[in-house]
Parts: structure tokens; sequence; C-alpha cells
């Protein structure tokens, strides 16, 4: 059977035809709208969590004002110092490099300076970092994979060409009103493949979906504290995106050799977070919320009762105190 028979019948995964679609002036970008469904997962989750674990409630919204806005920055700085050539080598434009709409968060400067940000904000509130990382660990993951479904409508971020079923279809896509090239802002006027590619993008989606799952189940199993939850989807993260980055072939900045530079970030991090999940052995820290107290003397002798409780050298000191599993 030839090549052409046999393309024709098996049903690849069709690309969108475009990834932004307008309101009158106003554009509605796909990518924009999965980051924000991601982020808004992402807190409603870490709430509910974050409160199951003791935590008080709209801590976790407190915290993402600051979380938020530090990991996209962090997201996007680490994007173009990575792919610096894009925006400042020959035939870039230093400008695009603040064009975030466009696509382009790297996902380890999201949380390094999202991290920052958090700590600044869970310093304010009174509650540990670690605690607060590992109640809102799962719904990062899911915010990621959601995210993923933008690097779909933005036709970016997938692999060698392949023949298998599940392959993605890539379309040429132009501005309607001048007919030139616009791969980000352009319409496929014409939807015969001009590839077909590994969706690499859907790899990580569902990998990221199954780390949500492993870690939920790892977490209510171990009663995993002290930021285990996190350093897990950290380590189950970087160990699938690092075979994932190997498949891609977008332009990347190489290191040694000819190595993507997120192969070997991958690594590291893996490394670090697997060490970090098996040394630190504390059982799961809670929250102790101060108890309300009385507004009056009940028994109307204008004293205040006794309050039973425990000597003052065997009081919990600080936010929150360890609790055995």
């Amino acid at each position: 059977m030839s090549t052409a028979v046999t393309s024709a019948l098996l049903a690849y995964i069709p690309s969108p035809d475009r990834g932004v679609w307008y309101i009158g002036p106003v554009p509605l970008r796909a990518y924009a709208l999965c980051i924000i469904a991601g982020i808004v997962v992402a807190v409603v989750w870490g709430e509910k969590r974050f409160v199951a674990r003791g935590g008080e409630p709209g801590t976790v919204v407190d915290v993402a004002v600051y979380a938020v806005p530090f990991g996209l920055v962090g997201g996007r700085l680490y994007h173009v110092a990575t792919d610096w050539q894009t925006y400042f080598g020959p035939g870039g434009n230093p400008i695009d490099a603040l064009k975030i709409w466009q696509g382009g968060l790297g996902i380890w400067g999201a949380i390094a300076l999202g991290g920052v940000g958090a700590w600044i904000a869970c310093r304010r509130r009174g509650v540990p970092l670690p605690f607060f990382a590992d109640a809102v660990a799962p719904g990062i993951v899911v915010a990621q994979a959601i995210g993923r479904l933008g690097n779909y409508f933005n036709q970016e971020l997938y692999g060698g060409p392949t023949t298998l079923p599940w392959g993605l279809e890539i379309y040429d896509r132009v501005d309607p009103a001048t007919g030139f090239p616009d791969a980000l802002g352009g319409v496929a006027l014409d939807t015969t493949p001009v590839a077909i590619v590994h969706p690499t993008f859907l790899y990580e989606m569902l990998w990221s979906l199954l780390i949500a799952v492993v870690i939920v189940w790892a977490d209510r199993r171990f009663r995993l504290g002290h930021g285990r939850v996190f350093a897990l989807y950290v380590a189950g993260y970087t160990l699938g995106r690092f075979f994932i980055e190997l498949m891609r072939t977008d332009p990347a900045t190489r290191v040694f050799g000819d190595v993507r530079i997120n192969v070997v970030v991958s690594a590291v991090v893996f490394v670090c977070a697997v060490a970090y999940v098996v040394l630190v052995r504390k059982p799961r820290e809670e929250i102790t919320r101060p108890e309300a107290e009385p507004a009056g003397d009940p028994s109307g002798t204008g004293a205040d009762a006794p309050v039973d409780g425990p000597p003052e050298d065997e009081a919990v000191s600080g936010p929150t105190r360890d609790r055995a599993p």
C-alpha cells in the first residue's frame, strides 16, 4: 500500500484553524484563556486542600495575588533567557520579548519566581511555605496541563514527523487581509496539512494529569508533609519532561554540544527533587487555628471563666505543629 493511501486511511488530530478570535477590535487569545483557566483551577483546588489541612480560608487567594504575577514574570524571563536568539539574535525584535500573549512561558522560571512571591505572601500570613506548597501542588500540575492546550491553539511545541494515528496536522496560517504568513495571529484558509508531527504538548498534558493523580494518592496514602508533595510533583514532572523534551523540534538553546537546555535542567531538578523526597522524613505538619475568645462571662459573675489548656511549656509555638502519621 502506498504512503499516500496509508495516510488517507489514518485519522490524524487536526489543529485549530486559528488561535485568536476577535470581538470587535478586542482579540480573544486561546493561549491567554488557557493560562487563566489553569490559574483558576489551581487556586480553587489549592484552597480546598489548604483548608482541609487546617489552613485559614482565603489564604490561597491572598498568596496567589503575589505568586501569580511573580510566576508570569519569572516564566517569561526564563523563556527569553533560554531562547534569546529569537528576540536578540539576527532578525529578532527585542520588543517581542514583552509580548507574553504570543506564548513563551518557561515553567522553571515560573516556579522559581512564583515561589518567591508565595514565600513573601506566606510570611505575611504566618504560613510555612512547604505547608502551602504541598496543598497547591496538584492544582499547579493540572494548571500546567490546561496551559498546554494553549500551545495546541498556537500550533507550537510539537515534535518530529510521525505516521502514528494520533499525529498532529500542522497548517499554514496567514493574515486573511494580506495573505502574508502569520503563525500566531493568522488563520488557516487551507486545512491541507503541511506536516504530521508528534503532539508533544498533548504528551505533556496527559503526563501532567497522571502526576496529579499520583501525588494526590501518595499524599493520602503516606500523609506526606514538609514540602514532599510538592517535591514529588517536581520529580514526576521533570521525569516526563526529560523524555518529551528530547522529542521536540522547536528552536532551543543548546548546551554541552547539542543538548537542549531544558533536558539538562530537567535532569538536575529531578535529582534534587528525588533527594528531597528521600531525605526529608518529618511527619505532616498541621496548622492550628487560634480559638475564638469568649465574648464575656456566661455565668454573669463578672469574672472570666477559667480556660483549660496545656501548661505553658507544652504549648505549641508558631502557626504550625507536627502531627505523627
